[in-house]
């Protein structure tokens, strides 16, 4: 299951609790090392240097751990006791252009500002624009706070054991955890604490989606419709259509304007392609409504905007609004238990709720929350970097998959749209945030997959990868 976000205290009680449970941290450590030297394996090449950095703490015993089990590259480690003693033997060192750099120079238990040499030695270090990966935590960053000591290590990747510190979820944060990865399965107790911000995990989805019956029929699995394109804009609808078809519903079609019908119809096969009319009777048939991809056009009615506030308001089924749409909504009740999901972008929701796009990344988790309490409790999808998906009241969760890659022109009606195909099958509802975070996963995993394989890849390429993770 997810993995809750917790503090450095709560890490300290929970290692407490697995010593008395009959652990030793020997194990750990030796558990530690033996992953951290798997994902070594996998980021470098036979004959590649590794330097690894060790420091005097726990953190250093992790990265010394893993050398005995990196037999197959060339490692260099360098005990780090005095960084002005050794400051020479490391500019030597890096003489070697090594592939990646393991910082264990500090872990999540510095408490207090590093002094001139400290900062003189990991500045030298960012200096290289070589990659670093951090064990546990970048040396010189607050896992509680996201602020430095002074100086951080700037790492391209961070292992973090047992959990995620709330401090390096932070937007000031990112610069120096980069990628966050989450050691969870290194011998220690099951984690005691609940905070309600959780941390999502492959395993979450091992049950997901579900087996299909074996006598589904098209109408088993719903019929989608998404209300989306305009002139100048029509490719939203063409992806937002495609997303979906990825979660394959049983039907899809799309309502666009009348202007843009032909480029769209060419371009889609087995979603039916519609005129947009002024009539909610339209969906009838529907299952579930995606509204709000390319309908920034000059050419969109001006009565939609009504109609979509009254759909919002009166439907029954669930109903998934991006982009445009988000700036029709307003606050008003809507039946108990309709699915209502909104996508913004920080921008986006900066809007929403009348305020910066440094306020929203500032503080994200209670973004995600106002923006639900504001419009109906919905269930509210905050993209960016480890994207939020959560209401106001329950848990929330972030995705740790993606990368700065899926920050491109499309990505996210590709997501709206996927999110919407799954929440169009009427089997799925029972859970409708498991096949919101689960859609948003896989979105990410998509992207990863593709950075991993290839140097470039555009929108195209991870509509065909999307769903395969």
């Amino acid at each position: 299951m997810s993995i809750p976000v917790i503090t450095v205290a709560q890490m300290r009680e929970w290692e407490t609790a697995a010593w008395a449970a009959g652990q030793t941290e020997a194990e750990v450590i030796r558990r530690v090392g033996q992953k951290l030297a798997a994902r070594l394996l996998q980021l470098t090449r036979p004959g590649d240097v590794i330097l690894i950095l060790a420091g005097k703490g726990n953190n250093g015993n992790d990265v010394r751990a893993a050398v005995e089990h990196l037999s197959a590259r060339r490692v260099e480690l360098l005990n780090v006791h005095s960084p002005e003693v050794v400051l020479p033997r490391l500019q030597e060192l890096l003489q070697q252009k090594p592939a990646w750099i393991v910082d264990g120079l500090f872990g999540i238990g510095l408490n207090r500002p590093l002094d001139a040499a400290w900062q003189q030695f990991i500045n030298t270090v960012n200096g290289t624009k070589i990659p670093v990966l951090a064990m546990d935590a970048p040396s010189g960053l607050n896992a509680d706070t996201g602020q430095t000591f002074g100086a951080a290590i700037e790492a391209a990747m961070t292992l973090t054991v047992g959990a995620p510190k709330a401090g390096m979820l932070g937007a000031a944060a990112w610069p120096f955890v980069g990628r966050l990865e989450v050691l969870d399965d290194v011998g220690l107790s099951p984690c005691p604490h609940h905070t309600g911000l959780n941390w999502i995990i492959p395993d979450d989805f091992d049950a997901f989606p579900p087996r299909r019956p074996v006598a589904g029929h098209k109408g088993t699995f719903g019929h989608l419709a998404i209300v989306a394109g305009s002139f100048g804009y029509h490719g939203a609808a063409v992806l937002a259509a495609r997303g979906a078809q990825r979660a394959q519903p049983g039907l899809i079609t799309v309502y666009t304007q009348e202007n843009v019908y032909h480029p769209i119809a060419s371009q889609l096969q087995s979603p039916m392609v519609n005129v947009w009319e002024p009539d909610v009777q339209l969906f009838e048939d529907a299952t579930a409504l995606l509204i709000g991809p390319g309908l920034a056009g000059l050419d969109v009615p001006d009565n939609m905007r009504n109609i979509v506030r009254r759909l919002w308001r009166d439907c029954d089924f669930p109903i998934v609004a991006d982009a445009t749409a988000l700036d029709w909504l307003v606050s008003q009740p809507v039946p108990r238990h309709a699915i209502r999901v909104v996508t913004p972008h920080p921008g986006e929701a900066a809007r929403m709720l009348n305020t910066t796009t440094q306020r929203v990344q500032a503080n994200r988790l209670h973004a995600t929350r106002e923006l639900s309490k504001r419009f109906s409790n919905c269930r509210v999808v905050l993209k960016g970097h480890q994207t939020l998906s959560g209401r106001n009241d329950g848990e929330v969760f972030i995705n740790p998959s993606g990368n700065p890659y899926l920050a491109q022109g499309g990505s996210g009606d590709v997501l709206a749209g996927f999110i919407a195909g799954w929440l169009a099958q009427p089997a799925l509802r029972t859970d409708a945030d498991q096949a919101i975070r689960y859609a948003v996963w896989q979105h990410g995993n998509a992207a990863d997959r593709l950075q991993s394989s290839r140097r470039n890849w555009g929108v195209e390429d991870l509509l065909e990868e999307l769903g395969n993770v």
